[in-house]
């Protein structure tokens, strides 16, 4: 094989879970997330050459993946999807995923879960996370503060919750 071959072999096993576990939590599907990744890993291949210089290649990984999703939502515009469509229990899910979290991770509006999802899955900076969802890094920091703060309220039991257990 050649160096190529290896380097792109190498990032691909590095790269796929995490990729991965950050598309579940934004679009809520393992199925869904799972060809989005697979469509963009064959676009990282295709464009390695360039891709391999890229600062965060993980990053363009998913921000594809997630354009390639909005596009096939962009192309069926005129179909209504049914209610929590293709959404999947959280306990249904493996490879390591806190079924709580992440359902929490789903009840946050879109743009917060992509940037916690960069974020915790992928350890993006701001700057990074600015650059890759193409918004300022002061809206980076409003959504990833208005997250965790959700993610907190929801995910951290109350006086009353602790008394009935």
């Amino acid at each position: 094989m050649s160096d190529h071959h290896t380097e792109f072999a190498d990032f691909f096993q590095a790269s796929w879970e995490p990729c991965l576990r950050t598309l579940v939590a934004v679009v809520g599907s393992p199925a869904l997330a799972e060809d989005q990744v697979a469509e963009a890993f064959a676009r990282a291949w295709a464009s390695w050459p360039k891709l391999r210089r890229h600062p965060a290649p993980q990053a363009w990984v998913v921000r594809t993946a997630l354009n390639t999703g909005a596009s096939w939502w962009r192309r069926r515009r005129g179909e209504l999807p049914l209610a929590d469509h293709g959404l999947t229990a959280a306990s249904d899910l493996d490879g390591g995923l806190d079924a709580v979290l992440l359902t929490a991770i789903w009840r946050l509006p879109r743009r917060q879960r992509e940037v916690i999802a960069l974020r915790i899955f992928l350890d993006l900076d701001t700057a990074t996370i600015s650059r890759q969802l193409g918004i300022e890094a002061g809206t980076v920091r409003m959504h990833l503060s208005r997250g965790v703060t959700a993610l907190r309220h929801e995910l951290t039991p109350t006086k009353s919750t602790e008394a009935e257990q």
